[in-house]
């Protein structure tokens, strides 16, 4: 990795891959995985369509050359195909996870900042596959270099979810995203850039024509969504949870750059005043808000604005900080949760769901369980409809920069085939999430089938 030119550490998460593009980690899958013979037809199934209906009985679906191509009566005529005797299980739309680090997620900050480009990747293409296994066929990388990681994936190097790839968070100076020591402050006109910065996790900018070149920086290497830090946060070091970051103008001219390549912006915040002025400049998805007031609902309610909530909960899945200020940011947070679930309801909030899982690789494996624990807030069943068909809404608000042209989160005639054949009880319960290993007895996606302990 030393040999690497400045070039290829600059541009290059995929000059990197490149260099692993041979190579494959140990993967639990096994062979290639299987779906380039004939139609497959899944029968002795109840159906969850990811529209949150109540199961369907006595049908089978038909899939071909990578889509549902019929729900059929369980008894029709069907030619040649491969038939799955189900068992009588639930076959269900593979999970979407709104706000996920694709490249971030499984590995410490530390790890982040200081280890060989290579090394990050090659551990992200690994938790790429256990995130597949966990039955989630699609994420929306909300920050990050996952787009050497995306194109390996589509191009079958390694196994793992579909990506919308945000690229890096944009942040400003002293915002979420600046992730500097403070010996490297101040940084002058000729001052490299960070390490967070080189390797694609943020990029800091000031003022609105840095905010638009960043922005269009992103769009140039495949961004299907931008992220921008206006607010606070609990993990960061420097800036308060309470604090307010970009100015509304900075914040539209991000907006406007993304609209124009036909895209939309979101946003981390937590603050009312945050919110709205993210709001007001454009922004259509807020990440977080838990500490969201009546007014700012009622504004996200009034512009259409999706709300992409995580449970966080200060509960067994949750950080651990060692100083008492983050602590109280987290019981802040905690606290604004219970609230945020209930004014979402309240005031019909277009609700997606997300993990926000970052730098915790100890927490990775709890990425079903953090759905399963909606089941709090809403019937089960809603919650699968918010994580597979409401999910996929917010998703193709990317327009024509949609890497995956076709439906997601459905189990309807022509959508995209991402499903899951599960041991469980949806009107119950999801706790079968918690252990996807047992439970999760098929996946497949893109009509092909990467687990089967039918």
């Amino acid at each position: 990795m030393a040999d690497l030119t400045r070039r290829q550490f600059l541009g290059g998460s995929a000059a990197v891959m490149a260099l692993f593009a041979g190579l494959r980690t140990p993967s639990v899958i096994g062979a290639q995985p299987r779906g380039n013979g004939p139609p497959i037809l899944l029968t002795n199934l109840r159906l969850f369509d990811g529209s949150g209906a109540p199961l369907r009985d006595d049908v089978s679906i038909r899939v071909d050359a990578g889509r549902i191509q019929e729900i059929l009566p369980a008894q029709a005529e069907t030619g040649e195909v491969e038939r799955i005797d189900c068992g009588g299980r639930v076959v269900m739309p593979g999970l979407i996870d709104a706000h996920w680090h694709a490249t971030l997620a499984a590995i410490t900050q530390t790890t982040a900042m200081t280890a060989d480009p290579g090394y990050v990747h090659l551990v992200a293409a690994q938790e790429a596959e256990r995130t597949l296994l966990r039955g989630f066929t699609t994420v929306r990388d909300v920050g990050g270099p996952a787009f050497a990681l995306k194109r390996a994936i589509d191009e079958g190097i390694v196994h793992g979810p579909r990506i919308f790839p945000a690229g890096a968070m944009i942040s400003q100076t002293s915002g979420h995203g600046d992730f500097r020591m403070r010996h490297e402050i101040p940084r002058g006109t000729t001052t490299p850039l960070s390490a967070g910065e080189l390797m694609g996790v943020s990029a800091i900018a000031d003022g609105e024509a840095e905010v638009l070149q960043r922005t269009r920086e992103q769009l140039m290497l495949g961004a299907s969504q931008i992220k921008l830090m206006a607010g606070g946060g609990v993990a960061s070091s420097y800036d308060p949870l309470d604090s307010t970051q970009f100015s509304e103008r900075e914040l539209r001219a991000a907006v406007e750059a993304a609209d124009d390549w036909g895209t939309y912006a979101t946003a981390h915040v937590y603050t009312p005043r945050g919110i709205q002025r993210a709001i007001s400049a454009g922004v259509k998805s807020i990440e977080h808000g838990q500490l969201a007031d009546e007014d700012s609902v009622r504004m996200m309610a009034d512009e259409g604005t999706w709300w992409s909530l995580q449970p966080f909960l200060q509960d067994e899945d949750a950080n651990v900080y060692p100083d008492a200020e983050r602590r109280e940011s987290q019981r802040q947070v905690a606290e604004g949760t219970l609230r945020a679930y209930e004014m979402a309801q309240r005031f019909g909030i277009k609700t997606a769901w997300g993990t926000d899982i970052l730098f915790s690789p100890q927490n990775t494996p709890s990425q079903g369980r953090q759905l399963a624990k909606l089941t709090r807030f809403y019937a089960p069943l809603d919650v699968l409809a918010m994580a597979t068909g409401s999910n996929a809404e917010l998703l193709a608000l990317s327009g024509p920069r949609n890497p995956y042209p076709g439906q997601l989160g459905r189990l309807i005639p022509g959508a995209l085939a991402d499903l899951l054949v599960v041991d469980g009880d949806p009107n119950a319960s999801l706790d079968f999430l918690d252990d996807p290993e047992r439970n999760l007895r098929l996946i497949m996606k893109d009509g092909r089938i990467y687990k089967d302990s039918l």
